[in-house]
């Protein structure tokens, strides 16, 4: 991140739920200047009250022209946010939306058309620094700004550029809602443990240790997921009697999983034409 652009103009964030906590919080460790942050919310976390102490500006008027206004409130409420912002458009302000189906006209069509936008998709993972966000920007929106946009990212992650707008809605279906996903599998595991006899702790503790570690090591394997599940599975064995039903081709993960990307992708195309 501008560190320097950003102290010095100044940081506009709206909205300071669960995601725009973790990115403030990353960009506070990362050497962003407290009275530089400008939040609106209508219902601070006393963490974030807390922070006026340090000097962060909560529901204060805001500065003529920030360096970058981050928009983090959810879909349905970017209707009646927006206006309050309506002034910082016009091109001094960069905007960057992390709102699912909140196309990048429709945030054009209050702005301004002047104004520079990057619309991303970050994923709950970022409370924790392991989130991973993909981002687009309109065009009005240069090279030094797309890096600003990723440096704000950063603090909570991984970024990827995509290079169609229309490829927001998929990336919203996999990596923004998959985490549930994950959270499901989990539930559904340790489920299936205690209906084998584990008690219910135990099944949890197996679990949820079983799906994490997986993920860390198929993220740093030098093989691909589809061999790491063929390196685990001898021929006959307990695996894959198990494997055997979730790789079913009707009933398993394959056709499950695709109606389920598929539902998310397409509430996502909905959120684009609602409001």
């Amino acid at each position: 991140m501008d560190l320097t652009r950003v102290n010095a103009q100044g940081l506009v964030l709206l909205g300071c739920g669960k995601m725009g906590s973790a990115m403030l919080a990353g960009w506070l460790e990362g050497g962003v200047v407290p009275s530089s942050v400008h939040v609106l919310d209508p219902n601070p976390s006393a963490w974030l009250s807390a922070l006026c102490q340090r000097g962060l500006h909560l529901n204060e008027a805001l500065p003529e022209a920030p360096t970058i206004c981050v928009l983090a409130v959810k879909p349905q409420m970017m209707g009646a946010a927006l206006p309050r912002l309506a002034a910082l458009g016009g091109g001094g302000t960069l905007f960057l939306s992390i709102a699912a189906g909140t196309t990048l006209a429709r945030l054009q069509s209050v702005l301004g058309a002047k104004t520079p936008i990057v619309r991303a998709m970050p994923n709950t993972p970022a409370a924790i620094r392991r989130g991973i966000s993909a981002l687009i920007g309109n065009d009005l929106v240069a090279e030094r700004d797309l890096r600003l946009a990723e440096g704000v990212l950063q603090a909570v992650g991984q970024t990827v550029r995509l290079t169609d707008e229309a490829e927001m809605d998929a990336v919203t279906a996999v990596s923004g809602s998959g985490p549930a996903y994950v959270f499901h599998l989990i539930e559904t595991l340790a489920a299936a443990g205690e209906a084998e006899g584990l008690s219910t702790d135990l099944a949890l503790k197996l679990a949820l240790a079983t799906v994490a570690g997986a993920g860390e090591l198929a993220e740093k394997a030098d093989e691909s997921p589809a061999e790491l599940r063929v390196n685990v599975t001898s021929p006959g064995g307990t695996t894959a009697a198990a494997l055997k039903v979730l790789m079913d081709a009707d009933t398993g993960f394959p056709a499950l999983l695709k109606r389920a990307v598929a539902a998310a992708a397409a509430r996502g195309r909905e959120l684009g034409k609602e409001g």
